[in-house]
């Protein structure tokens, strides 16, 4: 499994970092987590769920919660 530093080392050096938000689209963000392997994902999971649960400790005793509509967006291509 490459480390960190491999993948760095292989990276395009004439690449540039934009900080645009104009380039802050759902599909390029969609593009970034489907680059990442699955540990990566999971990893990302467990450290937001880590903090919501930082945040808000009573999350745990919470049961059968239910969407609240227009507070979640959902996407799908048809």
């Amino acid at each position: 499994m490459p480390t960190e530093c491999d993948r760095m080392s292989s990276m395009d050096l004439n690449q540039t970092v934009s900080h645009s938000r104009d380039e802050e689209t759902i599909e390029a963000k969609a593009r970034w987590f489907q680059s990442l392997s699955i540990e990566e994902r999971v990893d990302i999971f467990c450290s937001l769920t880590d903090l919501a649960l930082e945040v808000n400790p009573d999350l745990m005793d919470k049961k059968d919660a239910q969407p609240i509509p227009g507070r979640v967006q959902v996407i799908s291509r048809e």
